[in-house]
């Protein structure tokens, strides 16, 4: 008998994947958590039905959302990740030997523990003696933090829930206070052909609070579309274009080229984006 896992993605529209081994479910305090063998996709992590993760392509958003906002930095040394209890972001942080702490908030414990047990190939951040990992809500972090950061990283699930708050004006705010001078955020941002509202609200959010707001792109086959979109709010820096050397640091994806080029967006999504 095969076993399938469905998500719906947008209504009418849904991915399945077949399911080798349930590796491990549980109840967390904030939601449901499942780690799956698939077929065709490795192994995944799944919240509440929903895909968060998967072996074969979480190097492409973990990777774009890392290391354009750490490469446009001159030196990145303090960093804050909001959300990421996978550990995926967390790792590609510390691929950066500028980074002297990494500061990961996630709310929920339950992923982070997951993560330790079931998911070798997120997980080896954690055991960097540069990694700091605390458990709490990070709307109540960020806003006791006061210019500690040269890198904010919101590795959120979908605005929804438990990460509703992390898509709000109230937080970006609150991420520009907790910014050093010359500090930069970068967010997920959601799906800009199948969502094309909810992403621009969520950049005008951020352009409002940032004196230099900018949306980039990248493929990821195992979210709704299999497009994304991230956002940038910069103090000072151009995200669009890396600064610093890349050195010995191993990209599976990632390049210079691929940062200034992930900034040029169609014409319909850069309408829809930035108006005109």
């Amino acid at each position: 008998m095969e076993l399938w896992f469905t998500e719906e993605w947008v209504p009418g529209l849904k991915l399945s994947v077949q399911v080798k081994n349930v590796v491990h479910k549980e109840k967390t305090k904030f939601q449901e958590l499942a780690v799956y063998d698939t077929e065709t996709l490795g192994r995944i992590l799944v919240l509440d039905d929903v895909i968060q993760t998967t072996e074969i392509d979480e190097h492409l958003y973990h990777e774009c959302l890392v290391h354009v906002p750490m490469m446009s930095h001159p030196n990145p040394e303090e960093v804050l990740i909001i959300g990421g209890g996978d550990g995926g972001s967390l790792r590609e942080v510390l691929k950066h030997k500028t980074v002297k702490r990494a500061t990961l908030v996630d709310i929920d414990e339950g992923v982070v523990e997951a993560s330790k047990k079931f998911l070798p190939q997120w997980n080896t951040g954690f055991s960097d003696p540069r990694a700091r990992v605390i458990i709490a809500n990070g709307l109540d972090f960020v806003a006791q933090a006061k210019e500690e950061y040269d890198v904010i990283i919101v590795d959120s699930t979908d605005p929804i829930g438990p990460g509703e708050a992390l898509f709000r004006e109230e937080f970006y705010e609150s991420i520009k206070k907790a910014l050093r001078p010359g500090g930069m955020m970068a967010a997920q941002t959601e799906n800009p052909v199948l969502m094309p509202d909810l992403v621009r609200t969520i950049f005008g959010r951020v352009k409002k609070v940032f004196p230099v707001a900018k949306l980039y792109t990248g493929p990821m086959p195992t979210y709704p579309g299999g497009f994304w979109s991230y956002t940038c709010g910069s103090l000072g820096p151009d995200p669009g274009e890396p600064v610093r050397d890349a050195g010995d640091i191993s990209f599976r994806y990632y390049s210079p080229e691929i940062h200034r080029r992930a900034f040029v967006l169609g014409p319909e999504v850069a309408k829809n984006v930035y108006g005109g």
